[in-house]
């Protein structure tokens, strides 16, 4: 259901194509730049520490996470500009799409994204050697990071919203609580293999994040009734 979200309110609209690969282009740069820097921390250490190379995992994802916020705010920089060249080409004075579609569009593109590196890693360990569980290990490995990636990819999208919208009215603890739902939903996967120490946190997150979202994009609970009642 998550890439869904590109079939049926991107997939059309040419525009909203080139924002969301943009988009997933900023968040693998962030993801390169993270990766390096993890790369030759762990290489400049001692890979015998066992206990050093957890403190410099979680050093990555704690870092990672902190660089892909930075490069989502630099891609609000560039499509604030964006609109300002839209507006100034445009014959009646107005952008063909909004600063909430846009936020909408680039938390689609930074989800699908993660989503899809997710899944690559996840295939990538399917391919063995070894079986899920032979030691008495949980054999929910796969169900759950697929729920895991899912529940990212929303996430991501809400995520977009809430930031574009701090960044746009200066609300700046919008975007502190922005940062700080990613490093909790992050950090939960450290509770692994206890899946539901990462998976029941994330939900309740992305729930929370749902709704915020929803309030800030102009919805209401009467709208929001109407179209669970199917009313025009």
């Amino acid at each position: 259901p998550a890439f869904g979200l590109f079939l049926f309110t991107i997939a059309r609209d040419p525009l909203r194509i080139i924002i969301l690969i943009a988009g997933a282009f900023f968040w693998l740069v962030s993801l390169l730049l993270s990766s390096l820097i993890w790369f030759i921390a762990v290489k400049a250490s001692d890979p015998q520490d066992e206990r050093l190379q957890k403190g410099l995992l979680i050093f990555g994802v704690m870092f990672s996470v902190l660089l892909q916020e930075a490069f989502r705010f630099l891609y609000y920089k560039l499509l604030r500009k964006a609109i300002e060249g839209l507006v100034a080409l445009s014959e009646d004075g107005c952008s063909p799409i909004s600063i909430q579609q846009m936020a909408y569009v680039a938390g689609v593109g930074f989800g699908l994204m993660s989503g899809a590196f997710s899944m690559i890693n996840l295939l990538a360990d399917a391919l063995g050697p070894g079986t899920v569980g032979i030691h008495g290990d949980s054999q929910l490995y796969f169900l759950t990071s697929a729920f895991m990636t899912m529940v990212l990819i929303f996430l991501h999208t809400f995520w977009g919203i809430l930031f574009f919208h701090g960044c746009e009215h200066r609300r700046w603890w919008e975007i502190a609580a922005v940062i700080i739902m990613h490093l909790t939903v992050s950090g939960s996967s450290f509770c692994n293999p206890l899946y539901v120490g990462s998976l029941v946190p994330s939900y309740l997150l992305m729930a929370a994040a749902a709704a915020w979202a929803y309030l800030l994009s102009g919805g209401s609970v009467q709208n929001l009734r109407r179209f669970l009642l199917c009313k025009c």
